[in-house]
C-alpha cells in the first residue's frame, strides 16, 4: 500500500458557531475541493486542518488571505488507502519502521488516512 501526497493546509480561526462552514464555502466558491478536514479548539481558537490536491493549494491561499485568515502551516501529507488493512495496521506498520506519525486524520469517505511525517521516505516505504 503506497502513499499518494497532498497537502494539509492548517488554518487558525475564533472558536465560535459557524467558522468551519464559512472556511468551507470560502474555498469551494474558488473552486477548491477540500478531500479532508479535521477541527480542534481551544484556549479561544479552532485549528483546522484542510487536507487539499496540490494544485488546489496556491487557490486556497489566497480565498484564505482575501478574508484574512491565518495560515500556520502548509505540510506535505500522505494520504494512505486503508481500505481492507485498517487504521490501526497501517499505525502499527509506521511504528514498526520506526516512522513517528505528527498528525492522523480520515478523509473524506473514511477509506483514507492522511498522515504527517517528518520521515516521509521510511512511512512510504513501511506502507508498500
Amino acid at each position: 500500500m503506497s502513499g499518494a501526497m497532498a497537502t494539509d493546509i492548517t488554518v487558525v480561526m475564533r472558536d465560535q458557531p459557524g467558522e468551519i462552514a464559512r472556511l468551507g464555502e470560502l474555498i469551494a466558491a474558488d473552486g477548491v475541493h477540500l478531500r479532508g478536514l479535521a477541527a480542534f479548539t481551544g484556549d479561544t481558537h479552532g485549528f483546522v486542518h484542510l487536507l487539499l490536491d496540490d494544485e488546489d493549494v496556491a487557490t486556497a491561499k489566497a480565498a484564505l488571505g482575501r478574508e484574512k485568515i491565518k495560515i500556520a502551516d502548509t505540510r506535505d501529507v500522505l494520504v494512505v488507502d486503508a481500505a481492507g488493512r485498517g487504521a490501526v495496521d497501517v499505525m502499527l506498520a509506521l511504528a514498526d519502521a520506526g516512522v513517528n506519525v505528527d498528525l492522523a486524520y480520515s478523509a473524506f469517505g473514511g477509506e483514507k488516512l492522511v498522515i504527517a511525517t517528518d520521515d516521509v521516505f521510511n512511512a512510504r516505504d513501511a506502507l508498500s
